[in-house]
């Protein structure tokens, strides 16, 4: 349980600490050592979430053999620059799964919410389905920036808007999501 755990933990760290890993590799070519410890991380993510089913679980373990083949390609062509395309891999991934989940019988933020909440009344499955597309726009447009920093090759835009502006906006929805969902339970309760 502790192996998975960190296993868990230092592939968390690989996915947060990917755009700075990816600045210093980039600006500092003698700190191309953090490539292959970078893939290390992706492979025990991949470690972490192996047994764990769903559409989730299969967009994570996708993400992180992403990562990994990232980082080993950039590795044997001697091309960092691949490095800078990870958010926009991890953006289509998400905009396929929660745009995909708006046409199956259940949205993936109505799955999330049956998970905690249990049963969901009718005005709860529209709210859902309402927060889906709100993320798919996210993911839309986050990916798009990121290609745009991608396509740029400024590698400080790169930073600054996958490293840090794309998790503000990504914290910012999250709070607002949370704040409407307490003012709409308080409407219907």
């Amino acid at each position: 349980m502790l192996a998975k755990r960190a296993l868990s933990i230092a592939g968390g760290l690989a996915v947060l600490g990917w755009p700075f890993a990816v600045w210093l590799a980039l600006t500092y070519p003698e700190l191309h050592i953090l490539l292959p410890i970078l893939a290390l991380c992706f492979v025990l993510r991949l470690c972490a979430l192996r047994g764990k089913t769903g559409a989730l679980s299969r967009a994570f373990k996708g993400l992180a053999l992403a990562g990994a083949v990232l980082c080993i390609a950039s590795i044997w062509m001697r091309e960092a620059q691949l490095l800078l395309w990870y958010p926009v891999v991890v953006n289509a991934v998400m905009l396929t799964l929660f745009g995909s989940s708006l046409f199956s019988r259940m949205t993936i933020v109505e799955r999330l919410a049956r998970w905690r909440e249990g049963e969901l009344p009718p005005e709860g499955v529209r709210y859902t389905r309402k927060v889906t597309q709100i993320w798919c726009f996210f993911f839309l447009f986050n990916g798009s920036v990121s290609l745009f920093t991608c396509l740029a090759g400024n590698i400080h835009w790169w930073t600054l808007w996958n490293g840090m502006v794309s998790y503000l906006l990504m914290g910012l929805l999250f709070a607002c999501e949370w704040l409407v969902r307490q003012r709409v339970r308080r409407r219907y309760e």
